[in-house]
């Protein structure tokens, strides 16, 4: 292995967000063991990566034990789209406590770093905005999304716990609404069901009456904060928000995807969801005063790229939704 180089175990590495961090720390020159069971993930999204030498992919599912040799863990194995984590909501939480369990003890054998990709969703529907760290939330522990906001609050616990009884080095990345390539289509999220529907001329269907906010960050400026904060000196644990600050109603995001693919949708109101956060920012301050970073790309110029990767989707894989899963 070269000077400086690492063997890194990304879980979830074929996912959305785990497959940008794959290729954007091969270019940086490491090599990179990729972990996914493919519930989420998809193998479309690491194709191109497959050919690289420094690339190794295992399938496995996090919630059982890994004994592997690497020199840092970025853990970021779990479902994270309402439809995705509500489809088996018990599986989801036992990802994200028992996921946790389980690289956490591997990073105490190793004695090495780990990141924990933890969400914003931790926050619940928040009376306090925008969000920061300090902030302890207001999540509602029985619902239907409860899966999802209290397995990463867990997973968080457990986290800070190996780092005060083991002296784990430990790192936890409060990520906010992300978007770009390699999305999938049939996620649910938001940004991904405006663009496939505005692609294909159907009406855009927002719930209420839209005005809730949320903040829209583009993936590769969420990988180099998650890059930043791993590479950060070790008493800066986290958690830390990452996210764009810039936030927009979901109304205002459909009249943007609508103005730049050109489409004729229109946009129809749908009854809002049980638990559906009102209002979703973040404070960046310590992250931009820790890691000196801040988000780059504005949301339109991530927009166009997002739905051209879209419109390529769309040319091979027919005209139909049904036919863009996988």
């Amino acid at each position: 292995m070269l000077l400086g180089q690492k063997r890194i175990l990304i879980t979830g590495g074929a996912g959305f967000l785990g497959s940008h961090l794959c290729r954007r720390l091969l270019d940086e020159g490491h090599e990179i063991l990729c972990v996914d069971n493919f519930f989420t993930g998809t193998r479309r999204n690491i194709t191109h990566l497959i050919d690289d030498k420094r690339f190794e992919l295992l399938r496995h599912d996090v919630t059982f034990p890994l004994f592997v040799e690497v020199d840092e863990i970025y853990n970021l194995a779990c479902p994270a789209s309402p439809i995705q984590y509500q489809f088996d909501p018990v599986q989801t939480t036992k990802t994200s406590v028992l996921g946790a369990i389980n690289m956490l003890g591997l990073a105490k054998r190793l004695k090495v770093k780990i990141l924990q990709a933890s969400t914003s969703e931790v926050y619940g529907d928040p009376t306090v905005h925008p969000q920061p760290e300090s902030y302890w939330g207001h999540v509602n522990p029985i619902g239907p999304r409860s899966c999802y906001d209290e397995g990463k609050r867990c997973a968080e616990t457990l986290f800070f716990d190996y780092h005060r009884q083991h002296r784990l080095k430990i790192k936890v990345a409060r990520i906010f609404n992300t978007y770009g390539p390699y999305m999938r289509p049939d996620d649910g999220r938001v940004v991904s069901n405006f663009i496939c529907q505005a692609l294909l001329g159907e009406d855009i269907t927002i719930f209420g009456d839209g005005a809730q906010t949320r903040s829209f960050c583009f993936v590769t400026d969420l990988v180099d904060g998650l890059i930043r904060l791993m590479n950060s000196p070790n008493e800066v644990t986290g958690p830390l928000n990452l996210g764009n600050p810039t936030e927009f109603s979901i109304r205002e995001l459909a009249e943007k995807i609508i103005a730049i693919t050109g489409s004729k949708s229109k946009i129809v109101a749908k009854p809002l969801p049980s638990d559906d956060p009102r209002q979703r920012q973040p404070d960046i301050t310590a992250a931009h005063g820790l890691l000196g970073w801040k988000p780059t790309i504005p949301l339109e110029d991530g927009l166009a790229l997002t739905v051209a990767y879209f419109e390529t989707l769309l040319s091979e894989r027919g005209t139909t939704q049904a036919g863009w899963n996988g």
